[in-house]
């Protein structure tokens, strides 16, 4: 398989810059799509990510709403190949005590092991927290979870919708004539995947100071709550359970999706300065009323502001809007479909476009959500076939050849 990989920023062409998580080793037993998400990210940053990956199919991402042309061309799904670059798979069939024993010496070199099984699967492996810290007293052992690792539901699977329900995101989301509905993206999963980036590095700089690595476990359930932290505060405070606006925003006005002429915008001007440039810069005559003047008022009369303001813009285009409000100091936004967001010209001025070249193919991923001026990102491998550096992983922790073909032949490897 021919690679080429290309920055994730302009200047993370440059060779010689040295990644912030260089000669950093991480054994990476997730799957589907918040452990890889993080991983991922700690691959951009210079890690060596081990994908370990079962003796079947592997990784269930890896055909998760896969086309028959894209499995052809890329030989994964979009979702696989989303969250899985800078990696190296490994298969090991676990099942196998000679598989679990070959697991527990990369483990005892490993800096960081990344997991996401339920709570005790691990432990049937012999590869939990406690049995590893005594083989390797500096590994930091993250656990990610559904519910968490104790209480009532700890014993429970779940993936990001069940979250969205269960933490109330769900009850929020939709029109307040209709049922609730799901974010469209795997919002909690990738939310809790930067949570975990952040522990790692955090156990990684206290290892550094104390020589001593730690147990990191985070969940989907905290997640979803760390997404919901002012609803659960308001509700603490005072029992207000807010319930679903569609496209509008309780705290200000107007703060909410509006009709063009030939799509949608979102318009934002909470306070009152911004919102008298809104009125002045589309109708001052019909939207600088007194009953608008003050944050207090706009939410008072907040369907007849929502009203006014949706007769003037539903007469303007996207652009036309998009301009005036801008050229205004008012927030605003056209409401792109997928292709449209993807290929604006923006997203690529900031390096969020990584682009890697597969057997003469080109691949576009979206780029880790944050930019470093001395350690930059860079995409130095794309998303690895199943199994595809077996042999070399286990080379380097110095397995020879002949013993490498009989572990091959016994089907410890696949």
């Amino acid at each position: 398989m021919a690679v080429e990989g290309a920055a994730l920023r302009p200047f993370t062409r440059l060779l010689f810059v040295e990644a912030v998580l260089k000669d950093i080793r991480v054994l990476d037993f997730s799957r589907i799509f918040a452990g890889p998400a993080a991983t991922q990210i700690l691959g951009d940053l210079g890690a060596d990510v081990i994908k370990i990956e079962d003796a079947g199919h592997g990784d269930d991402a890896r055909t998760f709403g896969v086309t028959e042309e894209v499995m052809q061309k890329f030989g994964a799904s979009p979702s696989f190949l989303a969250l899985n670059r800078n990696k190296r798979s490994m298969v090991l069939d676990l099942r196998q005590e000679r598989a679990r024993e070959i697991a527990k010496d990369l483990a005892s070199k490993a800096d960081v092991l990344v997991h996401n099984f339920r709570p005790g699967g691990m432990a049937r492996f012999g590869l939990d927290y406690e049995t590893l810290r005594g083989m390797n007293p500096k590994l930091v052992y993250c656990e990610f979870s559904a519910y968490g690792t104790e209480g009532p539901l700890a014993h429970l699977g779940a993936n990001d919708i069940a979250l969205q329900a269960h933490s109330g995101l769900m009850s929020l989301t939709g029109e307040p004539d209709r049922p609730p509905v799901r974010c469209g993206s795997a919002i909690i999963d990738l939310h809790a995947s930067l949570g975990l980036v952040s522990a790692v590095l955090a156990a990684l700089l206290h290892r550094e100071k104390t020589g001593e690595g730690q147990r990191v476990d985070t969940s989907l359930l905290l997640s979803g709550a760390h997404l919901l932290n002012y609803f659960y505060t308001e509700y603490w405070l005072d029992g207000t359970i807010r319930e679903r606006m569609g496209t509008a925003n309780h705290l200000s006005v107007p703060n909410q999706a509006f009709e063009a002429a030939d799509g949608t915008v979102i318009i934002i001007a909470p306070a009152d300065d911004m919102w008298k440039r809104c009125a002045t810069a589309l109708d001052a005559e019909r939207l600088d009323r007194p009953e608008f003047r003050t944050a207090f008022d706009r939410r008072k009369n907040r369907d007849a502001l929502v009203r006014e303001l949706g007769e003037v813009t539903r007469h303007l285009t996207c652009a036309e809007l998009v301009e005036r409000l801008g050229r205004a100091k008012v927030n605003v936004s056209k409401v792109n479909n997928i292709g449209e967001a993807a290929d604006d010209p923006q997203l690529a001025a900031i390096g969020g476009v990584v682009e890697q070249r597969i057997d003469a193919r080109t691949l576009k991923s979206v780029a880790m959500p944050f930019g470093m001026s001395a350690t930059p990102g860079v995409a130095r491998r794309p998303p690895p076939r199943h199994g595809e550096h077996t042999a070399e992983i286990l080379a380097e922790f110095g397995y020879g050849d002949d013993e490498i073909g009989a572990l091959k032949a016994e089907g410890i490897l696949g």
